[in-house]
């Protein structure tokens, strides 16, 4: 029994001893500063106008700056459908410098008007923007 008692307060104390050390350490994000870096889009809006369920895919870039003080980094694009599907910058943009949100549409089985959204996450302010597709998908040829 005293081996029991024994071996969970030097659990415990393990424990927070660990606990204090990662609440004291520093942070270690080479993006992590004092100064902030900030997006900046040609356009938050793509009109494709109408295009063709039989078509193929309708593809557009979306170009933007970064207009902050450190490197910008894209760390991820969602989109709000399975029918649209992102590529993006990969690598940190430095101060200055331009990158790109890809957007493909694929308009088959569908038809009539549309808007779908994507949502860019990156490591500046604000940290989550929305840009937008928008278009009808007109009879086929």
């Amino acid at each position: 029994m005293k081996k029991i008692i024994f071996l969970a307060i030097a659990c415990a104390s393990f424990a927070i001893s660990n606990a204090q050390e990662s609440i004291n350490a520093p942070k270690s994000n080479a993006y992590t500063s004092e100064t902030s870096t900030t997006i900046a889009f040609d356009k938050a809006e793509h009109d494709f106008g109408v295009i063709s369920e039989s078509g193929g895919v309708a593809a557009y870039e979306f170009t933007f700056k970064n207009t902050g003080e450190i490197p910008l980094v894209i760390t991820k694009v969602s989109t709000s459908c399975g029918c649209t599907a992102p590529d993006w910058s990969k690598e940190p943009i430095a101060p200055g410098e331009q990158g790109f949100i890809k957007v493909t549409f694929n308009p088959k089985g569908r038809s009539g008007d549309f808007t779908k959204s994507l949502t860019v996450f990156t490591n500046g302010n604000p940290s989550a923007l929305k840009l937008n597709i928008k278009g009808h998908i007109g009879p086929n040829d």
